[in-house]
């Protein structure tokens, strides 16, 4: 293994690490939710502020990790596998879809409730729980897609 993909695969690993741990405090937060309410939510204390916190916290830790496996692990992953990564996101989406790391359409969802979340985030109303509920119900999924990165890592 050349000095160079040494260097790539300790940035992949870097990364790899901060992504299960914005998942594990992800799982954290839900965790201690759980033990007042029943997931997915349906309501929430909106005057109990730690409640609120961890609410945040989730919204906070969701946005971390999808950014940063968008704009930072799969191109780490790329560069280590010996690819070109000065392409449209797209094409390195479609090459990730190829790689079974992700599904595109799915990739996009989750592109979607972030956005969601940067425009429309607020506990005023049932849209702040449902955004709460989407990140719950693809936790799974977060961690397959990172497991996937991991096994092709080694």
């Amino acid at each position: 293994m050349g000095s160079k993909n040494l260097v790539y695969k300790k940035k992949l690993e870097e990364i790899l690490k901060e992504s299960f741990l914005h998942l594990k405090r992800l799982k954290d937060a839900f965790s201690e939710l759980n033990k007042k309410y029943s997931l997915p939510l349906k309501e929430i204390d909106k005057d109990n502020i730690y409640d609120l916190a961890l609410c945040d916290q989730i919204i906070y830790r969701f946005s971390k990790l999808q950014d940063t496996m968008g704009a930072r692990l799969f191109r780490a992953l790329l560069l280590y596998e010996g690819e070109d990564v000065k392409r449209p996101f797209l094409d390195i989406l479609n090459r990730l879809e190829e790689m079974n790391v992700i599904s595109v359409d799915e990739w996009f969802e989750f592109r979607e409730l972030r956005n969601q979340i940067s425009h429309e985030y607020d506990f005023d109303d049932k849209i702040g729980l449902n955004i709460i509920n989407l990140i719950y119900e693809n936790l799974d999924e977060f961690e397959k897609i990172l497991k996937r990165v991991e096994r092709l890592k080694e």
